[in-house]
């Protein structure tokens, strides 16, 4: 198991780890613990470097089990050398005002109109989420993005906690999307709560208070079939 150090402290920019395990087939390693995160829950994975001895290089992407994946030509090193990564802050500290601005949108949207997220992803600064609306019309998606803005300008903190899986699945609307995506075998569950706005479950990085998100502009919508309406959101 690798302990994912961003669970606890999403603002670590720089680690120090072991690899525990090599994979020839995607030329990635396994590392003891690690501050990239892996994506999920629409959140694209971390870029950035790792370094060992004379080597340093450009992290591609993370795979399933949080296999670090490196470029083709790099050869890897061995089980057991100590490695240093740095995570692209830039892009990272992006996508967690991002995500804790699509929170922002789905707490207004389902404490204000009982609307469940049936989608969503992001790219820094960018994202997009889908709802259940019967309908949607600019006024009420005027209405939405002012709401948003109220909670950015409200300044609430976000706070991070692991639960044991019946203790947080006692939490009323813990899950907001239409599917339960959490696995069964999971023991715990990481929860994310903007305070007297919005508790979820989840597993990505966010900032530590909705002030830092900035201010937030619906800039389109549309429908995707059915009572399924899509909004896409900017920060600025």
């Amino acid at each position: 198991m690798t302990e994912l150090i961003y669970h606890h402290d999403a603002t670590v920019r720089e680690f120090n780890a072991v690899v525990t395990a090599v994979h020839p087939e995607q030329n990635g390693l396994s590392l003891d613990r690690t501050a990239f995160y892996g994506g999920g829950g629409g959140q694209p994975h971390d870029l950035g470097t790792i370094r060992w001895g004379d080597t340093q290089v450009p992290l591609v992407k993370i795979e399933r089990g949080n296999v670090h994946v490196l470029p083709v030509d790099v050869p890897l090193p061995d089980v057991g050398q100590a490695v240093h990564g740095v995570v692209d802050w830039d892009r990272r500290y992006k996508l967690m005002r991002t995500h804790t601005a699509m929170h922002i949108l789905c707490g207004v949207v389902w404490r204000d109109y009982g609307a469940s997220v049936t989608g969503g992803s992001m790219d820094p600064l960018s994202g997009r989420m889908d709802f259940e609306f019967e309908r949607l019309q600019k006024e009420l998606v005027s209405e939405i993005e002012a709401k948003i803005n109220a909670e950015v300008a409200a300044e609430r903190d976000v706070r991070v906690l692991i639960l044991p899986r019946d203790e947080a699945f006692q939490i009323p609307d813990l899950i907001r999307t239409k599917i339960n995506l959490l696995p069964e075998g999971i023991q715990e569950v990481r929860t994310v709560e903007i305070v007297g706005l919005d508790l979820q479950a989840d597993g990505g990085t966010h900032v530590a208070n909705t002030r830092e998100v900035g201010r937030l502009r619906i800039t389109d919508y549309k429908s995707k079939g059915g009572i399924n309406k899509r909004l896409y959101i900017e920060l600025e």
